[in-house]
């Protein structure tokens, strides 16, 4: 009896504690599921003292895409991207969340790759410490030296243990990294894959104070889309797996300059190539993209 309560109880408690949004636009449903994920730049949580910048910002946008057939993708968006904004003239993707908060972005986004959104989950950044810190740390890579006051970053090339704070620092870098926002969804990503990595299905079976854990920071942390519960946040984590994976896809949408500068006020921004991103997302789209890395640097 309390191998079969213990997962009841488990499922019904978490889901009792999970934190929700009006975000979704109600579009019409695409083939497929795909979640909407951003880490929220704000400073409410304590985890980053406050830098003088009003509004909401989201320096963190993934989205995930698990096809009907074929390779779960999970592509980072960089947040300078430039994009049409439904009710505004065209900025930088970042942009749509500093003015119409998740519902906005969630309706640009959907514009952008032409696949609806079936769910959305924001993460602040005390919540990234959290979860980093529920699976006992993670080993992370960075091939140079940094000390970059912004972030917080301060690394020896090579791979290290880290704990949340140190994580959370290695997610946020971009100003020392000549790469900018294209290396820094790299090292994001790259920190997803090793929380996965540390979740192991069979071995949380008979670690049940690890799934109170780590369930608890992931409750805390994550804020998701009114339509979304334990269930789907159990299948989010496990398309994460899944893309990160040998059979998945990451990376970036096809990119023609990551200084393109369209004029009036929206300075240097992340220009998709007009060429190659419309079939890039309906490859996405319909699972027909090869699995390994995709798009990256302009010419990589």
């Amino acid at each position: 009896m309390a191998v079969v309560a213990w997962p009841i109880g488990l499922a019904v408690w978490a889901n009792g504690k999970v934190q929700h949004t009006p975000a979704l636009s109600g579009a019409a449903n695409t083939p497929g599921t795909t979640y909407l994920l951003t880490g929220s730049d704000s400073r409410a949580d304590g985890a980053v003292g406050e830098d003088g910048t009003e509004g909401a910002r989201t320096d963190t946008i993934l989205l995930l895409h698990v096809p009907d057939s074929g390779p779960t993708a999970l592509i980072s968006l960089p947040r300078d991207t430039y994009v049409d904004i439904p009710g505004h003239d065209p900025s930088k993707l970042n942009a749509a969340f500093s003015w119409g908060g998740a519902p906005l972005l969630v309706q640009t986004v959907e514009g952008l790759t032409g696949l609806t959104v079936d769910h959305y989950a924001e993460i602040g950044m005390a919540g990234v410490e959290q979860i980093v810190d529920a699976v006992g740390g993670v080993n992370l890579c960075h091939d140079a030296n940094v000390n970059d006051p912004d972030s917080g970053m301060v690394w020896v090339a090579g791979c290290h243990d880290v704990a949340g704070e140190q994580a959370l620092a290695f997610a946020r870098m971009r100003k020392a990294d000549p790469t900018g926002d294209v290396g820094r969804a790299e090292r994001q990503r790259q920190l997803i894959g090793a929380v996965m990595g540390k979740v192991k299905p069979s071995q949380l079976l008979f670690r049940p104070t690890q799934q109170v854990a780590l369930i608890d920071a992931g409750t805390q942390a994550l804020t998701v889309s009114d339509e979304t519960g334990i269930v789907d946040m159990g299948r989010l984590a496990l398309a994460f797996r899944a893309a990160n994976g040998a059979d998945g896809i990451t990376g970036t949408p096809p990119i023609a300059s990551i200084d393109y500068r369209p004029g009036g006020n929206v300075g240097s921004t992340v220009l998709l190539d007009p060429d190659l991103a419309p079939a890039f997302w309906v490859a996405i789209a319909d699972g027909s993209l090869p699995a390994g890395p995709v798009g990256g640097m302009p010419g990589a």
